[in-house]
């Protein structure tokens, strides 16, 4: 076995390219390898092998991952930072390559340069089928050498220019290489610049070319005259299946050309006008079109200046013209009408098939809508009657047993079959089932969603139980007033979580008594100034569980105040001030038997009454220790 000549993919002025001697002895050295032992080595191994050779010889470092991957058919490079010297050592091994077919290179910064090396590599590799060499800032000199490249390969189908900055004179190009090549069937010129005299260009392309069937041309300039021409070159084209002029400004005058094109053209299925410029009026002449047109299945109109006029001179179209094939029409950001609404459900009953995306029901004569039942019971109610299965369902939908089905043929399943659902709830159910508008539903995301809500209701009862263990049901707490015991003995207090006090204060509030910690008085500490509280008659003192009534290091014949510092109980009332810290909480003394109405018409005059001024009297509020 021999390497190929690389005398082509070498630039004459460029001394890093290896002369012809240096690849003689390689191919010498790779037949040596090839023959040894009467065994041929792997493919795979001569590639990767012939790769890190040309990386070397380039000057280049090799993208382990593409030796990785050499094995599978389809290999993404996009966003490796190639280069045009990266293209070339990549360029050098897909020569002897046979098993990629789809190779794609977005946003590598090949340039023209690389271009060429691949425009190279194509005539002699036969494998390649699916190219990608978006955003790699070919311009105007990439756009020769890939128009020779497509004239030249006779294995590519599908290639995607881009971002690649082509202007009006590079679709020249491209139209004189695709008038003679009817292999490729799918081809990418979205995000460039084509305009007037790139439209009409392009539209030689349609008119000539005859296996050309996905075009897109989004985000380009093709307005007035060059929107115009390109409608003229759709109007006599044979094969054109999927069309995508979104982003493109094509305006009224557009419109009515592509409505003249949608006349006599029979093939084009798909077509993608959204953020066109379009207005009623627009829409009205393109819908003169449509009345001959029996091919054409989605139309999207979205994103343009269209009201409920425009919306309904499209379901008249579908309504008067019996032989229309539309399915679905996208107008999601139009608001309509009560009338539109009844018009859609008119037609739906001749066309059964169709179906209408429109922003919602908007307008002073809208009434709310019904609530309606939830599609997914009313399928699951249908089952159970029968005694059978959600999967059952979907499978007798699915021939193919992929669990994928198309919109298209899950809304005819449902149309067909007795359950009883309205246009409404199949809309909602094919929103629900396809959330990410990919066209298909996947069924398995059923049993997902009901495992999901399976698994949040155990989630959420678990928490509910937690919350119920962690919360008192009740609390002993007693008003203030004098130091008196039960003659069953002192109460214990049950230990309370101090996080869960706050909360159980609140929630019963009924049950405690609210003091103004202004006429409370405390012991005070020796040493500490005497300071009297300026806390407003808004604050209030909680009572509070004493957490440490079976203490043994506390005396029996002393009290414990909130703080844990001992007082006596024999101090007298003339000696008792307030605290140094006014934020204190008190606990009160014990007194099962006090009365809830007793303790609050004392609270009441407490707070009527205003502090002495003479500390050494007698005080008539109620001791605050607790014995």
């Amino acid at each position: 076995m021999s390497i190929p000549s690389f005398e082509s993919l070498c630039l004459k002025d460029d001394d890093n390219c290896p002369s012809p001697t240096d690849l003689d002895s390689f191919g010498d050295e790779f037949d040596k390898d090839l023959e040894s032992d009467g065994n041929k080595i792997n493919k795979e191994m001569d590639t990767a092998e012939v790769y890190m050779q040309a990386c070397k010889l380039v000057g280049v470092v090799p993208v382990s991952y593409f030796i990785r991957n050499l094995e599978s058919p389809a290999v993404t490079l996009s966003h490796h930072g190639l280069g045009p010297l990266g293209c070339k050592a990549l360029a050098i091994a897909l020569v002897t390559d046979t098993q990629i077919s789809a190779l794609a290179l977005a946003d590598n910064s090949i340039q023209a340069e690389g271009a060429k090396y691949l425009m190279e590599t194509l005539r002699a590799n036969f494998t390649i089928q699916h190219l990608d060499i978006s955003h790699n800032h070919l311009k105007s000199a990439g756009a020769e050498y890939v128009a020779k490249m497509l004239l030249d390969s006779i294995s590519l189908k599908s290639v995607k220019l881009s971002g690649n900055g082509f202007t009006d004179d590079d679709a020249k190009y491209f139209a004189d290489a695709l008038s003679t090549n009817s292999r490729i069937k799918v081809l990418d010129l979205s995000h460039n610049e084509f305009c007037g005299k790139g439209g009409e260009h392009l539209g030689q392309l349609l008119a000539n070319n005859e296996g050309l069937e996905v075009l897109d041309l989004s985000w380009n300039h093709l307005r007035m005259k060059g929107a115009v021409a390109f409608c003229a070159g759709l109007k006599v084209n044979m094969m054109l299946k999927h069309l995508d002029l979104s982003w493109n400004g094509f305006g009224n005058e557009g419109a009515l050309a592509m409505g003249e094109a949608l006349k006599f053209n029979t093939t084009l299925v798909h077509l993608n006008l959204n953020n066109n410029r379009l207005t009623n009026e627009g829409v009205s002449m393109l819908c003169r079109g449509l009345e001959f047109n029996d091919t054409l299945r989605v139309l999207t109109l979205a994103y343009n200046s269209l009201t409920v006029e425009g919306a309904l001179a499209l379901v008249n179209v579908v309504k008067n013209s019996p032989k229309t094939a539309l399915e679905e029409i996208n107008i999601c950001n139009v608001l309509v009408n009560e009338h539109f609404v009844h018009l859609l459900e008119v037609t739906c009953q001749e066309h059964p098939g169709l179906g209408v995306q429109y922003g919602g029901v908007g307008g002073f004569m809208a009434k709310k809508p019904p609530k309606r039942v939830d599609p997914m019971k009313v399928i699951q109610d249908y089952l159970d009657q029968r005694k059978l299965r959600l999967w059952d369902f979907f499978r007798n939908i699915d021939k193919d047993g992929i669990m994928r089905v198309s919109v298209t043929d899950f809304r005819k399943a449902v149309q067909q079959s007795s359950i009883p659902l309205d246009r409404y709830q199949i809309e909602e159910l094919i929103q629900r089932l396809d959330r990410d508008r990919t066209g298909m539903v996947d069924y398995r995301s059923t049993s997902r969603q009901k495992k999901e809500k399976q698994k949040s209701d155990r989630i959420l009862k678990t928490f509910q139980s937690a919350v119920e263990a962690v919360t008192p049901h009740g609390s002993i707490v007693m008003s203030p007033g004098g130091a008196k015991e039960d003659s069953s003995g002192p109460q214990h207090f049950s230990a309370t979580p101090l996080s869960s006090w706050h909360h159980i204060v609140m929630s019963n509030s009924s049950r405690y008594s609210v003091t103004n910690m202004s006429n409370i008085h405390l012991p005070m500490l020796r040493g500490a100034t005497p300071y009297r509280p300026t806390s407003s008659s808004g604050m209030r003192s909680y009572s509070q569980p004493n957490l440490s009534a079976d203490s043994p290091r506390s005396a029996p014949d002393k009290s414990i105040s909130a703080q844990g510092i001992r007082s006596d109980p024999e101090m007298s009332h003339s000696k008792l001030s307030p605290t140094a810290n006014s934020l204190t909480r008190s606990r009160p003394a014990l007194n099962v038997k006090q009365s809830e109405g007793k303790s609050k018409v004392k609270v009441k005059k407490m707070k009527k009454k205003k502090p002495k001024k003479n500390a050494g009297k007698a005080s008539k509020n109620p001791a605050v220790t607790v014995k």
